[in-house]
């Protein structure tokens, strides 16, 4: 049994990129799948991995560079932050290669996936099904890395902290730089040598791919209907003061400031 600690960059969808008229994305996305630029955010672009055997012990590296097929051209935004370029994909390789080859470092789904964060998790899964390819060689158990370090911390809240300030709480070398997949990966699976125990138990992902819902017209409150049922339950009418209460505290509860 292994672990697989992997780390995923990838190019978003900015409304900017609509106005290149260099990219005919229109038809370059139909071409592959009728899916929409809105229903598709994000396309993966590094694929980083490190895998460990049951002592934690690093057995092998993963890094892979993705040409893409979506979005052609990185945004600023994406280049600020990974330092990734579009000249640079141009030399990567397709994502179904990518992925194959990611499959085949993995060894088998009886592997249990390490994430920092379960978006990863999330956008691997959309972008095998955009590529109609099997999703089903995924490991399913994973351990999201990330929920773990408060309580290791002994954080006296339960706000989740990034990469960077868990390597350095940690005192892991800063050695090289975040926001690299296969970087991220290494720092990943330092941090889970560190929190390790053996209380750690994974879950089990189950992906489901939901469309976005158009939303319809703001709802309002029948606020005739709600007394009658509190007047049904108590089975006398409501005062003036219970009513503005009730009111009230409905108004109070849609704000969701008391929801955990």
């Amino acid at each position: 049994m292994n672990y697989i600690v992997f780390d995923l960059e990838f190019n978003q969808d900015l409304p900017s990129l609509q106005e290149n008229k260099h990219l005919n994305w229109k038809n370059e996305i139909l071409a592959v799948n009728p899916e929409t630029r809105s229903g598709f955010p994000y396309e993966i672009i590094q694929i980083g991995a490190v895998k460990l055997d049951e002592k934690l012990k690093t057995t092998g590296t993963f890094n892979r560079y993705v040409k893409p097929v979506i979005y052609k051209e990185v945004s600023s935004f994406v280049t600020e932050l990974t330092g990734i370029t579009t000249e640079q994909l141009n030399d990567g390789v397709p994502f179904t290669l990518a992925y194959l080859s990611f499959l085949e470092f993995i060894g088998g789904t009886d592997a249990i996936l390490c994430v920092w964060g379960m978006s990863d998790l999330n956008v691997l899964y959309k972008n095998a099904g955009y590529h109609r390819l099997d999703t089903g060689l995924i490991p399913k158990q994973y351990l999201n890395i990330q929920s773990y370090v408060p309580a290791y911390l002994n954080l006296s809240d339960k706000k989740l902290i990034g990469l960077q300030t868990t390597a350095e709480l940690l005192e892991i070398p800063l050695s090289v730089d975040f926001h690299d997949a296969g970087n991220d990966a290494i720092y990943t699976a330092q941090i889970f040598r560190k929190i390790y125990s053996p209380s750690l138990i994974p879950d089990v992902y189950e992906y489901t791919d939901v469309s976005p819902v158009k939303r319809s017209h703001k709802k309002t409150i029948n606020y005739d209907k709600l007394l009658k049922q509190f007047e049904k339950m108590y089975g006398r009418p409501m005062t003036k003061e219970e009513t503005e209460i009730i009111e009230l505290a409905y108004k109070m509860g849609r704000t969701g400031q008391f929801t955990e």
